[in-house]
């Protein structure tokens, strides 16, 4: 007779989650015994680190990935990346070990107390079976849910004594609807009142890029002769940042957003919140006399907008449509952005100096994952990015994502046959939350490069307190570390780049190298202001 473990194991081969992310912990032992030939487990030394590279790789590959966690405390390690996969609308199917059901009454060491409640609210669902033969149903109605949009991770709290017990008729395998189309009527409005608009604007957010959806959102904005601009702090990017449309990136903040939108009467929003804000700088969330057209998957996004109407839709689909139905407008051309001003010599590198030296050998389709929130603005002007699935980092805002997310993403690179090449921008600061993601790119050999700009401090908290006037915080600098030890005690190779000269020959070589590299690159400790 099959038993629970068999069955799931059959699922999982049927939904193509062959691949399990995770950290083994006891009460995962059970599920993992005689670990199938056909099945590929990825060894992350730390539950956030394994959250991070299935959130990767789920990014890439477009289907759910598989976490395996230890019971609470493991899941308390991970929660920091499952609020970031909630955040980076990303499908995860989480799974934690459970005590054996026969001493659950007695809560003893390494219980789950209150599993579905421990990562709430950042899972779409939380569940724990009433009995064994539950399991299997349970995986697929999980699936199912992180699939949907909005997509999301979802999480099963699975004792360890169910895995042995004879299994119920395996579940159906199940397909799901994962992309959903405006509602017509609607969709004419949104059209009528941006053909009669006198100075539209379209802001894209990262749901464009996930839905592959570059191409309409070309078409409707050579269609309106309308400037594009990126919602604040975004995840991914959503339109080639070299087209003559494209004016770069909105502040995170109420007062200056609304400023740069001074001029426009209509506002398109399409996949992107309405607005993500930092810091609170006070204003109007709009300028005065615009409108606001929110197209969005996600009702509760739609819900908390402080402005705007609207519309709930792929954002594929919506901008596809709404191309088609756009008249050829008749107006100038928007202004072209800004150059930014020529990089100054200096020793060491200013963070613009740095990137503006990467731009220059930047691969061809190249992806960029980034996690240096100071140096985040001399990224965004020096590298542009012109390809679909280029720039992830977290929407969240929590450090500890990007170092193993690009982990996830180079084994995603490989296993789907695309081999883009994979390059991580990780500050000195957020380096150490999950340093040992290095570990696990060392033994999978991936070919993946990490540039770290080492200004021995948290730039970004010392601009936030001159931004709200608060000096004198603790704990900013962070003096004695030595990069190039640590990442060669993961089994790294590893080259100080202190000259913008020396960086294209040392990232051809990390390129080309057969594991991963970590490049050390010291830059000035000036505090770029926060906005």
């Amino acid at each position: 007779m099959a038993t629970v473990r068999d069955t799931t194991y059959d699922l999982l081969r049927a939904l193509g989650m062959t691949t399990v992310f995770g950290n083994p912990g006891s009460t995962e032992e059970p599920f993992l015994h005689a670990f199938p030939d056909d099945f590929h487990y990825v060894l992350a030394l730390h539950e956030a680190s394994a959250v991070g590279m299935a959130d990767g790789y789920a990014q890439v590959t477009g289907a759910p990935a598989h976490v395996n966690l230890h019971t609470a405390p493991g899941t308390g390690n991970a929660m920091g990346n499952i609020v970031t996969a909630w955040h980076n609308r990303t499908p995860l199917i989480v799974t934690a070990g459970q005590q054996t059901r026969e001493m659950l009454l007695l809560e003893p060491r390494l219980t789950a107390r209150h599993p579905t409640e421990l990562p709430q609210p950042y899972v779409k669902w939380a569940h724990e079976p009433v009995r064994a033969q539950d399991v299997p149903a349970a995986l697929m109605r999980a699936y199912a849910t992180a699939i949907q949009p909005p997509t999301g991770p979802v999480f099963l709290s699975l004792p360890l004594d169910d895995w042995a017990q004879p299994a119920d008729p395996p579940p159906q395998t199940r397909t799901v609807a994962t992309r959903f189309a405006p509602d017509p009527e609607r969709l004419r409005q949104f059209a009528s009142a941006l053909a009669t608009s006198r100075s539209p604007a379209l802001v894209f957010g990262a749901a464009v890029d996930r839905a592959g959806a570059w191409e309409a959102g070309v078409a409707l904005a050579e269609r309106l002769i309308a400037p594009v601009w990126s919602a604040p702090a975004p995840e991914r990017t959503a339109f080639p940042e070299n087209h003559p449309h494209f004016r770069g990136v909105l502040p995170f903040a109420i007062g200056p957003l609304a400023e740069q939108l001074r001029g426009y009467d209509t506002v398109l929003v399409v996949g992107a919140p309405v607005f993500r804000y930092y810091p609170h700088v006070p204003g109007e969330t709009l300028p005065d006399g615009a409108r606001l057209l929110h197209v969005t998957d996600d009702p509760e996004e739609a819900a908390r907008a402080p402005v705007g109407d609207s519309l709930l839709g792929d954002a594929g689909l919506t901008l596809a449509a709404l191309a088609d139905l756009m008249p050829p407008a008749d107006r100038p051309p928007p202004p072209a952005r800004p150059v930014p001003a020529p990089v100054e010599d200096s020793s060491p590198l200013s963070a613009d100096g740095l990137f503006a030296a990467l731009a220059r050998h930047w691969p061809t389709d190249g992806v960029l994952v980034q996690e240096s929130p100071s140096n985040l603005s001399a990224l965004r002007r020096r590298l542009r990015f012109d390809t679909p699935g280029s720039y992830f980092t977290m929407a969240s805002g929590g450090l500890g994502y990007g170092l193993p997310a690009a982990v996830g993403i180079a084994l995603a690179q490989r296993d789907t046959g695309r081999h883009r090449p994979v390059i991580a921008v990780i500050g000195d600061g957020s380096f150490h939350y999950s340093v040992q993601a290095l570990w696990t790119a060392s033994q999978l050999r991936l070919p993946l490069v990490v540039v770290v700009p080492v200004n021995q401090q948290y730039a970004i908290l010392k601009a936030f307190a001159e931004l709200k006037q608060t000096p004198g915080v603790p704990g900013l600098d962070l003096p004695g570390i030595d990069v190039t030890a640590i990442a060669r005690g993961y089994g790294c190779a590893t080259t100080v780049v202190d000259d913008p000269d020396h960086l294209g020959e040392a990232l051809a070589t990390a390129l080309r190298a057969d594991g991963p590299t970590v490049l050390p690159v010291p830059i000035r400790t000036d505090v770029p202001p926060i906005l």
